[in-house]
């Protein structure tokens, strides 16, 4: 089978193009590499703008992963109108020229950011989607022009995705467990705006196992799944951060509550998922703490801008 992954050079796609590859996938990934390139060498790679592809470039593939945009709020709200380009746009175009192409199932990477703010109740694929903020509004508009393409001949699946964290080839600090892991080290110190709100958190790894699952899903799937490996207060995750880095290190924490007014909070369901992928998570803030352990000294430079999506956003010129 051949895959496209766009924007596969990014934290995601990083760790994903590898376990294809392992699962004996053919991997192409299409990408500007604004982040470096993290890639083994035995992936092909294109580099270019997702909207500068062409109908013939998609041809030969049998599935498509947009993984490609931009992806959190900090950059959304930097520059709004670059948002819904790559976010609400460029999905949309890559999945029209897929179809015609030919390509047999379209991945579409979106978020559970879709939901904005809820009451304290778990939220399934038909909640309210109420995001008032640009990067949640921006991948819905993604999500809702791919999935209204599906058809027998052409596989539309999103993911709603929890916020991912972990370590990647392709290393980022701006997820709130990676973030509490920094100033953790830097600091000593975790901080947290509001200990109240609910996040679901998604392990790298149970990432990458979702999407395994959605490639491998039987032809006649499509639809949208919430992916996550668990729902958590902020609070919790920065008690359990905590204490995995205190027995793991030997050293004391400190906890800052700053209770802060919130815009974002969730808990979903991933039933949906569960059922129909077959995606079962097998990740919790504990084990995403420790592969974060294992591996940081792959990433010790905690202040390389590198790191920090919004800060190499700041630098490039659209």
């Amino acid at each position: 089978m051949n895959i496209l992954l766009a924007g596969g050079a990014g934290y995601i796609g990083s760790a994903l193009a590898p376990e294809l590859i392992e699962r004996k996938y053919n991997v192409t990934v299409v990408d500007l590499f604004w982040f470096g390139d993290h890639l083994p060498e035995n992936i092909a790679r294109i580099k270019k703008n997702v909207l500068d592809l062409k109908e013939a470039d998609l041809h030969g593939y049998d599935q498509v992963i947009f993984l490609s945009g931009l992806s959190n709020d900090p950059m959304a709200e930097f520059s709004p109108s670059a948002n819904f380009i790559y976010n609400a746009s460029a999905p949309a175009y890559l999945g029209y020229i897929s179809k015609r192409a030919g390509v047999k199932r379209f991945i579409y990477a979106s978020s559970c950011s879709v939901y904005g703010y809820t009451v304290d109740e778990l939220y399934d694929e038909k909640s309210p989607t109420i995001s008032n903020y640009p990067y949640g509004i921006s991948k819905l508009l993604g999500e809702q022009a791919v999935i209204q393409m599906q058809d027998t001949d052409f596989s539309v699946i999103s993911l709603r995705q929890g916020t991912v964290c972990g370590f990647s080839p392709r290393m980022r600090l701006d997820l709130v467990v990676n973030t509490m892991f920094k100033t953790a080290m830097l600091d000593r110190t975790i901080s947290v705006n509001n200990p109240v709100i609910w996040r679901p958190i998604l392990s790298i790894k149970d990432a990458i196992a979702a999407y395994v699952r959605a490639v491998e899903a039987p032809d006649g799937i499509s639809g949208i799944f919430n992916v996550a490996s668990g729902n958590y207060t902020v609070g919790e995750i920065a008690d359990q951060v905590k204490a995995v880095i205190e027995e793991a290190l030997d050293f004391k924490l400190n906890l800052n509550m700053m209770h802060k007014e919130d815009y974002r909070n969730y808990k979903v369901s991933i039933e949906n998922a569960r059922n129909i992928l077959s995606f079962k998570p097998r990740h919790d803030i504990d084990s995403i703490v420790r592969n974060l352990l294992d591996n940081y000294n792959y990433f010790k430079d905690l202040n390389n801008k590198n790191y920090y999506n919004i800060e190499v956003f700041k630098t490039i010129r659209l």
